[in-house]
């Protein structure tokens, strides 16, 4: 059984950088780029695991 796991990171660079390594080790992975969104899809998908940045655009990581 495959494990996801949400990256919410609203740099591009770094998003894609930790989702490739993920995808490499046969991760399901789902992404968001602002806290709003990521909230949104943490509830609605219910991820294994959430990989957070604190500063986000919308809703900060503490927030979230």
């Amino acid at each position: 059984m495959t494990k996801t796991i949400l990256i919410i990171e609203d740099e591009t660079d770094i998003l894609k950088l930790i989702e490739w390594h993920l995808r490499a080790e046969e991760y399901s992975v789902l992404t968001a780029q602002d806290g709003i969104k990521g909230l949104d899809v943490a509830v609605k998908q219910l991820p294994d695991l959430i990989v957070l940045d604190l500063m986000l655009p919308g809703m900060d990581g503490l927030e979230i």
